[in-house]
């Protein structure tokens, strides 16, 4: 299981006909995170006019909110929404606020303004791609470490830890979707002079290029 998100916490402003769209960009796991980053935003710029949002949850985007927070229905909250549709990013929670400034930009406009500046953020922050992995506890004899040390070399596997003592314990990360032939490469390297002991799960963090 793999997705893309957000590299960091990231803020980008852009000026639209005298008006200051500000999107504040940020990670969550789940909705209280969700709204009370956008309760820190709407606090912090308490004189804004508008605080518009959206976000996306879940492997498969299972939650789903926007909100238009005073702009004319579906001109603000959808636009964002769509915006991080379009980086395919997940566990995101986009906040743009706006100064006005005067100046009416009409349902286009404003669209085209909310949009933009979602997507602008998301292109300069960066994304990154959160791989899961599982940890593999490898035990071997001192005559299987080179071996075994080439194998990896050889697959882009790198060690996180060795432990010596009577064998050696090596530890690595490997893809989820890959445990199950990575193991049966290693214990048919090593014709079967290797004990295996999976451990956790976790994720890691890889940037990513489009």
């Amino acid at each position: 299981m793999s997705y893309l998100t957000i590299a960091q916490d990231f803020e980008y402003e852009q000026t639209i006909k005298k008006s200051r769209f500000i999107c504040s960009l940020t990670r969550i796991s789940d909705e209280k995170q969700a709204r009370e980053f956008i309760d820190t935003i709407t606090k912090r710029e308490r004189k804004a006019n508008h605080h518009c949002f959206a976000y996306l949850l879940g492997d498969h985007d299972e939650i789903q909110r926007e909100s238009d927070d005073g702009e004319p229905s579906g001109t603000a909250g959808v636009p964002i929404l769509q915006s991080l549709q379009l980086q395919k990013v997940h566990d995101v929670v986009a906040v743009v606020t706006r100064y006005f400034g005067g100046i009416k930009l009409g349902a286009g406009g404003l669209i085209r303004a909310y949009s933009n500046t979602t997507s602008n953020a998301l292109n300069e922050v960066g994304l990154v791609e959160r791989v899961q992995q599982m940890t593999l506890n490898i035990k071997i004899s001192y005559a299987s470490h080179d071996q075994l040390l080439y194998f990896l070399q050889q697959q882009h596997i790198s060690v996180a830890n060795e432990q010596y003592g009577v064998d050696i314990e090596v530890t690595i990360f490997v893809n989820q979707s890959d445990v199950d032939t990575i193991q049966k490469k290693i214990i048919d390297l090593l014709q079967n002079n290797v004990s295996i002991t999976p451990g956790k799960l976790h994720y890691t963090e890889i940037p990513f290029i489009s």
